[in-house]
Formats: structure tokens, C-alpha cells, sequence
């Protein structure tokens, strides 16, 4: 199985794979690759970078996610969301909570 990978700068550490399982024959006209996710989720993650393409064949693990469970998803919906570890959505909650208490008082 194919995949691209994006990553959206509005979303620290959180990734989003894209199937592409007719790689490389669907190359021949422009496609909007983003296109399978949800339109409310889609909306909410904002500008796009493409990270990587990926042969998802070659590879025996992953680094922060089951290759399995990746699998599973790009063929059961089309696209596998990675999201940030534990430990930096806390900091990510954490910063956003200091923030808008410091807001309070602009």
C-alpha cells in the first residue's frame, strides 16, 4: 500500500496518510489527495504540507504508530490520522490554558 503523508502547521506533531493504492497510475491528472477526509475535519486543520510518499510494502514498523493499524485504515476509509504523543498535547493544552489567561487581562 502507498500513502502520502501531510503534516498542518496549525496541528503541532499531527500527521494525516493518504492512501494510494493505484500508485503510480493515478498520477496522470491533478487530484485533490485530501479530498477523503471529512469536509468539518478537513475545514478545522487548515493549510496543508505534503511531508513524504511512502511504500508502506517496504517498511516492517513504523515509528509512532502500528503499521497494522495504519494499514487498516487507509483501506477501510481512505486516510489514517497520526496524532501528537500523550505527553505533547498536555504541553500544547498547557501553553493554550496560559494564553488565554494571560488574554484576560489585555
Amino acid at each position: 500500500m502507498h500513502c502520502d503523508i501531510y503534516k498542518f502547521p496549525k496541528h503541532n506533531d499531527m500527521y494525516v496518510y493518504i492512501a494510494r493504492p493505484e500508485y503510480p497510475d493515478d498520477t496522470e491528472e491533478l487530484k485533490d489527495w485530501l479530498g477523503v477526509l471529512p469536509k468539518d475535519f478537513r475545514a478545522s486543520l487548515g493549510r496543508s504540507e505534503f511531508v513524504m510518499h511512502l511504500d508502506l510494502a517496504t517498511r516492517s514498523s513504523l515509528a509512532r504508530v502500528d503499521k497494522e493499524e495504519v494499514l487498516a485504515k487507509l483501506q477501510s476509509q481512505g486516510y489514517f490520522v497520526q496524532m501528537p504523543p500523550q505527553d505533547v498535547m498536555r504541553r500544547q493544552a498547557e501553553l493554550r490554558a496560559r494564553e488565554a489567561q494571560d488574554n484576560i487581562y489585555d
